[in-house]
């Protein structure tokens, strides 16, 4: 048994203290309103943005204006078809309360939601391996808002969320040993989960397996027999295999780039990409040393029933290959949550030594509030970038057909690019038509109807570079202006392009700008 894992059982099999008077003299960081002021300060980076400025998400609500609304300039545009598929967690929550509240407030209380419920999930799994709160928990916090969700995959962090608090309600019936009604909870437990997500239910299947070996080796059966009763246990959440084998039959997406041991490198680095590279990379060295002095420490172990749960996702992630069905980034997403089960199974050998725990504490409450606050300055940035560029919608008609043109710079530039799908917002407030939406067959159910712009009429032409640097996927800006299709759009909105063969848009009448970006009319 290697040093920094210890061979004792996980406090998982044993009753947590409820007496009142262990909760009487529990420390600060395992008490209720702790873990209340956790879960409410994971919420703090997204309360001042009117819209959540994550990458992918005002595409995102581009698509939720299509499936609310059927106004006559949205349906020449659209089509939106309902279908039984693994990711409409947030496609279905918006729905319910957009009708009541209105498409932005509800995006915005659906995603605000998400990192609140992934932080209760990281701690309730905590509170139940270790049957208590440790210390070190807190570090996996900011992990919330890990490169994916800011990169804004919204029905896949939801459905992380959900897998982690489900995981927990797992391992409280698994303590308590009612094994026949976990058994009849997680049929549906995962069918929910896999309808917000497929992978959120993959995760799920994988963190209650890992969880489920180490409880029987534990009650005595030898390390394989133990793995083959876990698979049988965790079988009841099967049944959304069968959906995914139909869903992947209707689907033309493809399973690629397998292996690419230099981009998962890449992903492990971009852990926690946000906006300053020195101050991401700067929060994961932190946690190196966090788990080095678990290892070193004498008195710090790690949970066997977390550790192995974090092995079987890392072996995952090694496997995963970067496209799946013909979603991209599929390995990069498991790797914050790899990090927060390595730093939820942080725990001390035996009896917590006060001093020493609330120093540790201390410093995971630092932490946080060091990188919350960054994420916090991050976004608000980010916010009023955009809501001064927003301003340029109020210059365009109801049913406006615009061609947009955002600027990728060269090289490698860590600040995620935060405006790639600010034309959607087109859709959202002026029923018009975008040209960013993404046309992937039975992965959005969106589908386009004006189809005359050819490869201009979606995802990935608004995306340009500077002429000097082009590349492979994506068309420089002056190509872009060259040959796009102006009779089949009536405005061209620029934004973020600083250079470009300025000849190319002779003619044309400006009704908008800032600097960087610039709206014109195409047509009198």
């Amino acid at each position: 048994m290697a040093r920094g894992i210890s061979a004792v059982p996980d406090k998982a099999t044993l009753a947590p203290d409820s007496s009142g008077a262990g909760a009487a003299s529990r420390p600060w960081w395992e008490t209720r309103w702790m873990v209340a002021l956790a879960i409410a300060a994971a919420m703090a980076p997204l309360l001042y943005p009117a819209i959540p400025p994550l990458v992918d998400l005002l595409g995102h609500m581009g698509r939720y204006r299509v499936e609310l609304d059927h106004s006559a300039w949205l349906d020449l545009y659209y089509s939106f078809h309902w279908a039984m598929i693994g990711n409409l967690g947030v496609d279905l929550l918006v729905m319910a309360l957009a009708p009541l509240i209105g498409l932005e407030p509800a995006v915005k209380l659906i995603v605000i939601a998400i990192p609140a419920l992934t932080v209760a999930g990281f701690l309730w799994v905590a509170r139940e391996v270790h049957g208590k709160i440790p210390p070190a928990a807190y570090f996996a916090i900011p992990f919330a808002y890990g490169h994916p969700f800011v990169f804004g995959f919204v029905n896949f962090a939801l459905s992380m969320a959900m897998a982690f608090l489900a995981f927990g309600l797992w391992l409280r019936l698994s303590r308590l040993d009612h094994i026949r009604l976990r058994q009849w909870l997680f049929v549906p437990i995962s069918v929910i989960v896999f309808f917000t997500h497929t992978y959120g239910w993959g995760a799920l299947g994988l963190l209650c397996f890992s969880a489920e070996a180490v409880r029987l080796h534990d009650r005595g059966e030898p390390w394989f027999r133990a793995g083959f009763h876990a698979a049988i246990n965790a079988s009841v959440m099967a049944l959304p295999v069968i959906m995914t084998l139909m869903w992947r039959e209707r689907s033309a997406g493809n399973t690629i780039d397998w292996f690419n041991w230099n981009t998962k490198i890449i992903w492990l680095k971009t852990t926690l990409r946000d906006r300053w590279e020195w101050f991401d990379i700067a929060a994961l060295v932190a946690i190196g040393l966090v788990f080095l002095e678990a290892l070193r420490n004498p008195r710090i172990t790690y949970s066997r029933n977390l550790a192995f749960s974090g092995l079987v996702l890392v072996a995952c992630f090694l496997v995963l290959p970067r496209i799946v069905f013909g979603s991209a980034y599929a390995d990069m997403r498991l790797m914050p949550y790899i990090f927060a089960v390595f730093l939820l199974a942080i725990r001390f050998r035996g009896k917590t030594p006060r001093k020493l725990g609330r120093a540790i504490a201390l410093i995971a409450i630092l932490f946080c509030a060091v990188r919350l606050g960054g994420n916090t300055l991050s976004l608000a940035m980010a916010a009023n970038d955009q809501s001064a560029k927003f301003q340029a919608l109020d210059r365009l008609p109801v049913g406006a057909r615009v061609m947009t043109l955002v600027n990728l710079d060269c090289g490698k530039v860590w600040e995620l690019p935060r405006n790639s799908h600010i034309g959607a917002m087109a859709v959202v407030r002026r029923e018009g038509f975008s040209n960013d939406q993404w046309l992937m067959d039975c992965l959005n159910l969106l589908s386009l109807k004006y189809t005359k712009p050819g490869y201009f009429a979606g995802d990935p032409s608004e995306i340009v570079r500077p002429r000097r640097c082009p590349d492979k996927l994506h068309l420089t800006v002056d190509q872009s202006l060259a040959v796009f299709p102006r009779a089949d759009f009536d405005y061209l909105w620029m934004v973020d392009i600083k250079t470009f063969d300025e000849r190319l848009v002779a003619g044309l009448q400006p009704v908008w700008r800032e600097p960087g970006s610039i709206l014109y009319r195409l047509h009198p």
